[in-house]
């Protein structure tokens, strides 16, 4: 079976677990609800029915394939992987606030629409929303022990996560953040998340301690990976595919990958993004200079080499069947993505 075949398999089931979570009675809470619905892409801005792009649901099609590939019912899993695409949400509406970004998938974020206090809302809402989804797993007929340990790997997560944007916070006002420092705060702030939705459907699977943890293992070199493959994109992807200007990292002098491994390199790439403006012959200089010192080189080898730990993690898990190779495929598959 294809990749997108499981994609086309999973993700029906998924929506309408998630759009059960967030169904309400109250009509007072009729426009917080939208809200949500607004940013998950459910609805437009008058809260109408719309389609529009919902984002790549990567984590929970990852907790269902780890749980199929362990050998158990993978519907058994919908309520955790419907809880961990609304915490991911729930932190992307907190990010849009926290980076001043107006625009997420082509639309203006929640934030922007409803103002920051609303905003601040929804999130808390959408992340309260996602507990109360993963304690669906009960009714799912999963053991009230392994619901208990599912809850405390996803807090536990929720906790890495927001100490990753803690520390990138903390690294827009300072000067000379290190290529270590970066990576530290990305394995807390994006790869835990995929850790955590591989080891969550082994977890429910009732999987070996061995095979959970390796199946973590994939998925924190999977998401490092997929971290480094996004800064990469946002200095050298097609606009046309990713929807963001040529060069957009650069424009908002972006801590990514490539540019602190740049900045620690080029004397003349620090004085050019220390100017108050840039132009766009600025951000040509700039994409030049990073290719010239080897910033687009270390990053795409780094990125192939947490693919390479990513798939030998799989091998060591030792799942089989089409599931297992459907973790294999989207591995692949994200290492050769242009958006």
């Amino acid at each position: 079976m294809s990749i997108q075949m499981y994609f086309d398999r999973y993700l029906p089931p998924l929506e309408a677990e998630m759009r059960l979570v967030l169904q309400t009675d109250d009509e007072r809470h009729a426009g917080l609800y939208g809200m949500l619905r607004y940013h998950l892409g459910w609805v437009d801005q008058s809260f109408q029915p719309t389609s529009t792009w919902t984002g790549k649901r990567i984590r929970p099609v990852l907790c269902l394939l780890s749980c199929e590939a362990c050998q158990m019912d993978w519907e058994q899993a919908l309520p955790a992987a419907s809880a961990l695409e609304l915490m991911h949400n729930f932190t992307l509406i907190h990010d849009d606030i926290q980076d001043n970004d107006e625009t997420r998938r082509g639309r203006s974020t929640v934030w922007r629409l409803w103002g920051r206090p609303q905003g601040i809302n929804a999130g808390d809402t959408l992340f309260a929303l996602s507990q109360l989804a993963l304690s669906r797993l009960i009714d799912r007929g999963v053991p009230s022990t392994t619901v208990i340990s599912a809850s405390r790997l996803f807090n536990q997560t929720c906790v890495l996560i927001t100490g990753g944007q803690y520390l990138d916070i903390g690294f827009e006002s300072r000067e000379g953040v290190m290529v270590d420092e970066y990576l530290a705060m990305i394995e807390r702030k994006t790869a835990a998340l995929v850790a955590c939705s591989c080891e969550m459907g082994a977890l429910i699977a009732e999987a070996s301690i061995k095979r959970r943890e390796s199946l973590r293992a994939f998925g924190r070199h999977l998401g490092l990976a997929f971290q480094i493959r996004d800064d990469i994109l946002g200095i050298w992807g097609n606009s046309e595919v990713t929807g963001k200007p040529v060069g957009s990292d650069i424009v908002r002098r972006k801590k990514s990958l490539p540019i602190l491994h740049g900045l620690a390199r080029d004397e003349q790439l620090r004085h050019l993004l220390a100017q108050a403006t840039l132009t766009p012959a600025d951000v040509d200089r700039a994409t030049e200079l990073l290719q010239a010192c080897g910033s687009r080189a270390y990053a795409e080898e780094l990125e192939k080499a947490h693919h390479d730990e990513a798939l030998a993690a799989l091998e060591v898990a030792d799942v089989h069947g089409a599931a297992a190779q459907g973790l294999y495929d989207l591995a692949q598959k994200l290492l050769n993505r242009a958006q």
